[in-house]
């Protein structure tokens, strides 16, 4: 399979001239409806052009793919970051109904737990464990719809640890709060397709100020990654408008869980503090509880 690194189209126009009449039909489609053809079956692809399925899987392997289905999700990975939200609602348009749109999603989100268990360096992770207890601060930063996996797990590391922050939108500006950040402080970036630009900037800010980065992102092409000391990948690929998190929330319950055992006996004794605070002050229903 060629170089997932360089740009699909770039390699399809450099084939151009030595493809078939057919194959250079394809070829053109992709070039100018990238967006199109990346969520095209191969029999809709070869409609649409006028040729056969199975000239549409000859071009996949003239590319240096295993078949269609290769191809097609190196065109999405590319493009998935250009797409706007009028786009991620069309790529639904296929679903018939309901029950389809059920099967489709979760089997979707097993599919990327799947591959992110399959991809996942254990020794990467478990230095990322080292890391969040060697510092001093840590700031963990995620903005748009990676808001809600910041919180969650800043939520459960400051139930762990006590030198945890959560950078997002507020009274003080973004900057404002990272304003002490040392080379001993740590920061956890986390994006996801379509990337915020302004966690590209808080963490290129932290980089430049020495700060150890670790980022949560869905692949080593991201751009946060190229910024990160330590990038651990979740993937999040969609099946329409909305965000895929299911994988990256599952790798930061991992990572949670993995602090944790290491703070076994002290975390014992403080939720047991915890639990006598939420019963004096009837913080959960009790009554319904088995």
């Amino acid at each position: 399979m060629i170089d997932e690194k360089k740009d699909l189209i770039v390699q399809i126009q450099k084939s151009f001239s030595k493809l078939s009449k057919g194959q250079k039909l394809i070829a053109q489609f992709i070039i100018d409806n990238y967006d199109k053809a990346a969520f095209m079956t191969a029999s809709k692809l070869g409609v649409k052009v006028g040729v056969s399925e199975s000239t549409v899987v000859r071009f996949a392997n003239a590319l240096g793919f295993e078949g269609y289905p290769e191809l097609q999700k190196a065109l999405q990975e590319i493009i998935k970051t250009k797409l706007t939200t009028v786009q991620r609602v069309e790529m639904a348009s296929e679903y018939s109904d309901e029950g389809a749109i059920l099967k489709k999603v979760l089997k979707s989100d097993m599919d990327n737990i799947r591959s992110t268990l399959e991809n996942i360096d254990p020794i990467l992770f478990q230095n990322v464990v080292d890391q969040i207890f060697r510092a001093e601060r840590i700031y963990i930063v995620g903005l748009r719809s990676s808001t809600a996996l910041a919180e969650y797990l800043g939520f459960y590391l400051n139930l762990i640890l006590d030198n945890v922050k959560i950078v997002g939108y507020g009274i003080s500006d973004i900057f404002e709060q990272m304003l002490r950040i040392s080379p001993n402080d740590l920061v956890i970036g986390i994006s996801f397709p379509r990337y915020s630009n302004r966690t590209i900037e808080v963490l290129t800010y932290a980089k430049e100020e020495g700060v150890p980065i670790i980022s949560i992102t869905d692949s080593l092409l991201s751009p946060i990654s190229g910024l990160s000391d330590y990038c651990l990948t979740a993937k999040s690929n969609m099946v329409s408008f909305v965000d895929s998190l299911v994988a990256p929330l599952s790798l930061i319950n991992a990572l949670i869980v993995a602090v944790g055992m290491r703070e076994k006996e002290e975390i014992r004794k403080y939720f047991n503090k915890l639990e006598n605070i939420w019963y004096k002050y009837n913080i959960y229903d009790i009554k319904n509880q088995s």
